[in-house]
């Protein structure tokens, strides 16, 4: 367990631990390494879909491809397929980042977003010199993912000439959403420079705003969101329901002043209002981004009295307040009633990094895909199932 000083009250997991699994491990010596994980659950499929970016090493610039792993459920186990690059997600020239899965239920598929950058330029470069080197492109597949499209590059049509004012951009990254009204949504973040001097960006004055990319026509075409005014970064997005039905966007993104920055939309995420720090969600220094995913009370454990929600809340990211640390999972039962959440239960001790969720609703489980490791979270991206009631207890 870590220091109690560096981690916030947390709960250990009580009886046999869940089981972790190996989806996408590091080559060793230090060589081929998978980050940045993204998962869906397909219920018609009975399938997990994770993806992943393959790099050639730890480090943003040396990112590839993307790479997906097909996981079906049989009656004890998950039954893992061979690792898949996806060799159409890609643009000449490009390297392939940020996987961010969304499944459309109308037409059955698969829209896997993410974005190209150029060559081996970073991101601190785009953002020092104000400009853009980041295309937003997507996939999709028709039938779960034996055979993907052919990229599409979304760039000039769907931002157009807002790009000038944003120093770089990204996808989630981790899973969009579907919200009840069938719109597709997913999270984004931009660098936007609020000030220029003789034309050149000043990087102090260039900060990330979260935002949505989404889409009302099962897909075919796609609109851009209105920024979060408060500064905020890598994000994920959730569905929460008041007991009239009504519905609202949650957005929980990365920041770097020692705490989470939440958010809700009323409009599907075309806007969002009420961004504030919440702060029972610790932040590293530099961050990390982290995983929401909502799911309806089940009724074996349905909320108080007087609550208006029927939709929960978790949460996973490092509990750590100083490294990428201990991943925890954190519960919220009353999202929009401001920062409601409660105390960690540790599903990782030691280094931990980036998580995507995806909840199973014919099961009342949850599944996590989680970059971690002995010595680094770099080592592996694992796999974890974790029964909600047993999380109860």
């Amino acid at each position: 367990m870590g220091n109690s000083r560096s981690r916030p009250s947390s709960r250990s997991w009580t009886g046999e631990a869940p089981v972790k699994t190996t989806v996408f491990k590091r080559d060793e010596p230090p060589g081929i390494t998978y980050r940045i994980p993204s998962l869906i659950y397909i219920r018609e499929q009975e399938s997990f879909f994770a993806f992943a970016e393959k790099r050639t090493s730890a480090s943003d610039h040396d990112a590839k491809l993307i790479v997906m792993r097909r996981g079906t459920v049989e009656k004890t186990s998950i039954e893992w397929s061979p690792i898949q690059e996806l060799t159409t997600a890609c643009l000449p020239e490009h390297r392939t980042m940020n996987p961010c899965a969304v499944f459309e239920n109308k037409t059955q598929t698969i829209h896997l977003f993410f974005i190209c950058v150029l060559r081996r330029t970073t991101e601190r470069h785009q953002i020092c010199t104000g400009k853009n080197q980041a295309r937003l492109c997507y996939v999709f597949s028709s039938d779960f993912g034996k055979t993907w499209s052919q990229a599409k590059d979304l760039t000039e049509t769907v931002i157009g000439s807002e790009i000038h004012r944003w120093a770089t951009f990204a996808v989630g990254p981790g899973h969009g959403v579907q919200t009840k009204s069938g719109r597709l949504v997913i999270p984004a973040y931009m660098f936007y420079i609020h000030h220029r001097c003789f034309c050149y960006p000043m990087p102090c004055f260039t900060e990330p705003h979260a935002f949505s990319f989404y889409s009302d026509d099962c897909g075919k075409t796609w609109q851009l969101g209105t920024r979060m005014r408060l500064k905020s970064c890598e994000c994920e997005m959730a569905e929460v329901l008041d007991h009239k039905g009504q519905s609202y966007l949650y957005c929980n993104a990365r920041n770097t002043k020692g705490h989470r920055v939440e958010a809700l939309s009323q409009d599907d995420g075309a806007d969002f209002t009420k961004a504030h720090h919440a702060r029972m969600l610790v932040e590293q220094p530099h961050g990390c981004q982290g995983s929401v995913v909502a799911f309806k009370v089940p009724e074996y454990a349905s909320s108080a009295e007087g609550d208006d929600e029927t939709t929960w809340l978790l949460y996973t990211h490092p509990t750590n307040r100083k490294k990428r640390r201990d991943m925890g999972v954190y519960l919220n039962r009353a999202p929009l009633q401001g920062c409601q959440w409660e105390e960690p239960l540790i599903i990782h001790e030691g280094p931990s990094g980036y998580s995507d969720l995806a909840f199973c609703e014919d099961t009342n489980t949850f599944a996590c895909l989680m970059e971690c490791g002995q010595q680094s979270e770099l080592e592996e991206i694992a796999f974890m199932q974790l029964d909600f009631k047993h999380m109860l207890e």
